[in-house]
């Protein structure tokens, strides 16, 4: 569901994976890892504060990564790519209690429209998360 305000779109995916959350951070947490489980995202390279993605395509899209909290398990990122007037994606890695993650991915993007790109690219992103983590499931 993609919800607009003004120019500002806000979009959420979420996937349920039968592993301890600790497993899915150490892959969705480490910010030189995104190429991994992201389709699409080819490498990568972080430098303090700045990480660079490069697509598939050869564009390099420029990020500043805001938050790797390892307690509370969230990951926080700004593209600072001049095709967005503002972004902030967000991931947070949710204990089940049951030894099962949720993953919830959100998106809040200026223009609207790549909110819903960008959070389309994240629910196939969060279906390969899971078919890696879980690769008898």
């Amino acid at each position: 569901m993609l919800a607009v305000i003004g120019t500002r779109g806000s979009i959420r995916r979420q996937v349920r994976i039968a592993r301890p959350p600790g497993d899915v951070w150490e892959v969705v947490g480490d910010p030189s890892r995104i190429h991994e489980w992201f389709p699409g995202i080819v490498s990568c390279v972080v430098d303090g504060d700045e990480r660079i993605v490069t697509t598939g395509a050869g564009m390099p899209m420029p990020e500043q990564l805001l938050t790797v909290d390892p307690l509370q398990r969230r990951f926080q990122y700004r593209i600072t790519a001049p095709m967005l007037k503002e972004h902030i994606g967000t991931i947070d890695v949710l204990d089940m209690g049951d030894g099962t993650s949720l993953v919830v991915y959100g998106t809040d993007a200026d223009p609207a429209m790549l909110a819903l790109v960008i959070g389309g690219a994240a629910g196939s992103a969060l279906a390969h998360l899971r078919r890696l983590m879980e690769p008898d499931g």
